[in-house]
Parts: C-alpha cells; sequence; structure tokens
C-alpha cells in the first residue's frame, strides 16, 4: 500500500541532519512546497539554516513549524542499525530523527498536498516554519524568523508545531503550553585554607548547605489548572581543588527551575536571592532564561485539532504543558494559538529511535482535517 508520508520520512532521515547543519532537508521539503505555490524564503542567520514558505496572502494564517535538526546519535555501534540508513522493522521505522521529529515534517508536507488537491483556493494562507537550531541552543532559528515576520507586520493566527506528544498511545496528547525554564549558575565564596585548620578558613560548601536544603523545601507555587507546580532542581554541584586537605574558596551550583504562570522569572530571582541572603552568603548568580511558559486556551486551533483527533483514532486527545521547552515558547510570543501534536515520544533522543509505520498517514490525516476546519 502506498504510504508518501513513509516515502519523504525516509527520505529527510537520511539526511545526516545533526544540529545546526540543515543538510538540505529544508530544500527537500521547499522543492515539495514550491510546486503547490509557496513562495519560499531561506533565511539563513550564523550558522543556522531557516525555511519561511507561505501560500496565500489573506488570513486567517495557519503556520506548520518545526525542526530539521536532530541530537547526536551517541554510539553507533549500539544502535541495532545505521542512524541515517532508516530501515523498517517489525512495523517501526527506525533512524535518528523518526519521531523528533521528521515524522511530523513530512505528514505536514503531505497534508498539505493532499488538502490543496482538494481544496485548491482554500479561505487564509498556509505557511511552513523551519529551522535547524531547535536541538541546538536556539539563538538563530526560530525566534530570528519570529522577529523578521514581526518586523514586516507578517501576523500570524494558528500555530501547530510536530514535536512529538503522543505519551502512551498515538494522539492520546496535545501540548496546549509548555513551562518555563530559568537556571541559574550560583558561586558562592568562602576562604580557602587548610583543613586541619578550620578556623583560618570558611568553608563555602558549610555555608551553602543550610540555604540549599530551604531552596530544596521551598513550595515556589501551587500550580493551576493548566500548569503543575513550579519545581526547582540542582543539576551540577562542584567544590575544591581536588585535594583532600584543602578547604575551598567558592562552591558552584547549577540549578533550573521549570515554571508555570503563578511565577515570572523574575519573582523566582527575587525569592531565590532572598534565601541566599536571609543565610548571610557572599555570592552572585549568573540567570539564563530559555523561555517563558506559554499557553494557548481553549479556542478555534484546539477545537479543530481535538476534532480532527479524534475522528482518525476515535479517542479524544487531552491537553497538558508537561515536557521540556520547544519552539513554540518564540512562536507564541506573535501568534495567539499555539499547540504542539505529533506521534509517540518515548524513544526520542535515545538508541534506536523510531516511530510506528501505521501511525504516519494518521498523522498526515489528523493535520489535513485541521486545515479543513480551520480554512475552508
Amino acid at each position: 500500500m502506498s504510504n508518501p508520508t513513509l516515502d519523504l520520512t525516509i527520505q529527510l532521515m537520511k539526511q545526516p541532519s545533526v544540529t545546526p547543519n540543515d543538510a538540505d532537508c529544508q530544500q527537500i521539503i521547499a522543492r515539495r512546497l514550491e510546486q503547490l505555490g509557496f513562495q519560499i524564503e531561506h533565511l539563513r542567520f550564523e550558522d543556522v539554516d531557516n525555511l519561511w514558505a507561505r501560500r496565500g496572502s489573506q488570513g486567517p494564517v495557519l503556520v506548520f513549524a518545526g525542526h530539521t535538526d536532530v541530537v547526536p546519535t551517541g554510539p553507533i555501534e549500539r544502535w541495532h542499525s545505521d542512524p541515517f540508513a532508516p530501515v523498517v522493522r517489525d512495523d517501526h521505522l527506525y533512524g535518528r530523527g523518526a519521531a523528533d521529529m521528521k515524522a511530523s515534517l513530512a505528514a505536514f508536507v503531505t497534508a498539505t498536498e493532499d488538502f490543496l488537491a482538494t481544496h485548491p483556493e482554500p479561505r487564509g494562507s498556509i505557511a511552513f516554519l523551519l529551522t535547524s537550531d531547535e536541538e541546538g541552543p536556539a539563538r538563530h532559528g526560530t525566534v530570528k524568523v519570529i522577529d523578521t515576520l514581526r518586523a514586516r507586520g507578517e501576523a500570524l493566527d494558528y500555530c501547530i508545531v510536530g514535536e512529538p506528544t503522543s505519551a502512551e498511545a498515538f494522539g492520546d496528547t496535545i501540548k496546549n503550553g509548555r513551562r518555563g525554564s530559568l537556571s541559574g549558575h550560583l558561586t558562592v565564596h568562602g576562604v580557602q585554607g587548610h583543613i586541619a585548620y578550620p578556623h583560618l578558613a570558611k568553608n563555602p560548601i558549610h555555608l551553602l548547605a543550610p540555604a540549599l536544603d530551604e531552596l530544596a523545601r521551598t513550595e515556589w507555587d501551587k500550580g493551576n489548572v493548566h500548569f503543575p507546580p513550579t519545581t526547582w532542581q540542582v543539576s551540577n554541584i562542584h567544590g575544591g581543588t581536588g585535594a583532600t586537605n584543602v578547604i575551598p574558596g567558592t562552591v558552584e551550583l547549577q540549578f533550573n527551575f521549570r515554571f508555570s504562570t503563578e511565577n515570572t522569572a523574575e519573582s523566582l530571582q527575587r525569592k531565590v536571592h532572598a534565601v541566599l541572603d536571609a543565610h548571610g552568603l557572599e555570592h552572585e548568580i549568573e540567570w539564563t532564561l530559555s523561555g517563558e511558559p506559554f499557553l494557548t486556551d481553549h479556542g478555534e486551533l484546539i477545537d479543530a485539532i481535538r476534532g480532527a483527533v479524534a475522528r482518525v483514532t476515535g479517542s479524544v486527545p487531552v491537553l497538558n504543558t508537561t515536557g521540556g521547552t520547544s519552539d513554540g515558547r518564540f512562536i507564541a510570543k506573535h501568534c495567539p494559538q499555539v499547540v504542539e501534536f505529533g506521534p509517540l515520544n518515548r524513544t526520542i533522543h535515545k538508541l534506536n529511535e523510531c516511530v510506528a509505520v501505521a501511525d504516519l498517514p494518521k498523522l498526515s490525516a489528523i493535520y489535513r482535517k485541521t486545515m479543513e476546519a480551520l480554512l475552508t
């Protein structure tokens, strides 16, 4: 049986597009879209390739967004087959990028081809926003394209990000938002000295310990109907010279907040500094805000894609905001309705990443039916 979404997924997976290398994936997609009447723009910022493609000049504008870059393979010898030579085995397609997210990219394209074959003059516009910088620092990809669109007054109405959102069964979950991510690199200062003469030194690890305990036990908020409570986690701690007889002069701590809309980056920073100050610590923190929380409440886009999933799978998907960050955080600043939907995520970033072959035409059908609901 013909499976054009599988064929295009395989073609894209053969391209070794380890971030930030696009490896011509966007060219492959652009050629398909050009045949459908899309206007193609290749936007390169620094070492990152981005694609903006649009068909139509009127609103509403429905955007399909995603990334062509993939994470590194890890030890190739531990893969059951070459990660960039995709293979179908046991009804699954194996290879790097299968689920995250070349299957979604292929489904975007085939859904658009099918939709335009039956609706050659839809209401509004269809657009594609693709980057090769999502799995990396995310500084020269989607965020720069959104800045470009905003600067020239190009409005967006709806956006579907093709991240793999399904948890236990295909189609069971739609992400209608994400938590914010705020990281800190804390340095606490003490006085270095000989471990046999502690009265002549000041151990910053000992000084930090009570404050660290308080931070770990703090309830930052209770979350809300859309978001779980904000969490704070230590990811790394380092102090000392490597010698067993030296009290260190500093200790460094890396931590991260995943935060709900009940807090802001600024409010969390104030609370952390207040705890450290209350314990009398001489310290400084380098803060990095990777993304603010965003949320799409019920509206036309959620109604359309939930209805499409239900018609294709027979089940109504749940909405949630769990998981890591995505480029939806940049798009949501310019587009009022943003959701994420894609295949099962249980193998993403792992060895032997895969996607079920049977899910690929379903994914394309869901995107197509969503277009039908919004643009006809």
